[in-house]
């Protein structure tokens, strides 16, 4: 999983309450058994006029020219603005591996349904949490700014306005520590990896039918 640490990058704004996973991957491209492909469906239904399957090409498709990752200014976007309880819906962990696919690094939003918010740390996505007055206030910074570009500190725990300014999160410390260092549930297992090998072995040699295979 790849570390967070700082980030700078273009900030694309999603004006809508209540995005739920199957608007941010559509039903349709959960048929995979990979991790990986699914950046090029990310809110499928919005991005495009016409209806999507697996394995179409992009290309070969209608984009909507509404939608806001379909604008010029917000192409190569890293930082997406959303709402309140972004996320919500079924608890597919597609969402978070499309967002990340897609390119971004991190969500800011006023709330976050908890399974999503979850999913995002363990896929090196960080989901930051402000009041929604801030927030607001970012919505029209972005509108009025083309080319708007905020700058994460996640070990300060800060976004960094283009002025200097700061604003600030919290992100809870065992959280952020995996976060920093870039690593999931898996790495943080196999830290201990000499360990659990030394347990296996001391293991069998007590226990040495467990070895045996039918």
């Amino acid at each position: 999983m790849q570390a967070f640490r700082t980030h700078k990058g273009l900030v694309a704004p999603l004006d809508r309450d209540n995005v739920d996973t199957d608007a941010i991957i559509p039903k349709q491209f959960l048929k995979s058994i990979l991790r990986s492909g699914f950046g090029p469906n990310l809110f499928d239904a919005w991005r495009y006029l016409d209806p999507g399957e697996p394995g179409q090409d992009p290309a070969s498709r209608k984009p909507n020219p509404d939608f806001v990752l379909n604008q010029p200014r917000y192409q190569g976007a890293s930082i997406l603005l959303a709402r309140s309880n972004f996320g919500c819906g079924s608890s597919r962990e597609h969402a978070p591996w499309a967002l990340e696919q897609y390119g971004f690094r991190a969500i800011i939003a006023s709330s976050y349904a908890d399974i999503f918010y979850n999913n995002c740390f363990k896929n090196g996505l960080l989901p930051i949490v402000v009041p929604e007055r801030e927030l607001s206030r970012l919505f029209d910074d972005v509108a009025a700014f083309a080319g708007y570009a905020l700058t994460v500190d996640l070990e300060r725990e800060v976004i960094v306005r283009p002025d200097a300014s700061e604003l600030r999160f919290e992100i809870e410390p065992f959280r952020k520590h995996y976060l920093l260092r870039g690593l999931d549930d898996i790495g943080l297992t196999l830290r201990h990896a000499d360990k659990i090998r030394a347990f296996e072995a001391e293991r069998l040699l007590r226990m040495p039918w467990l070895a045996t295979t039918l």
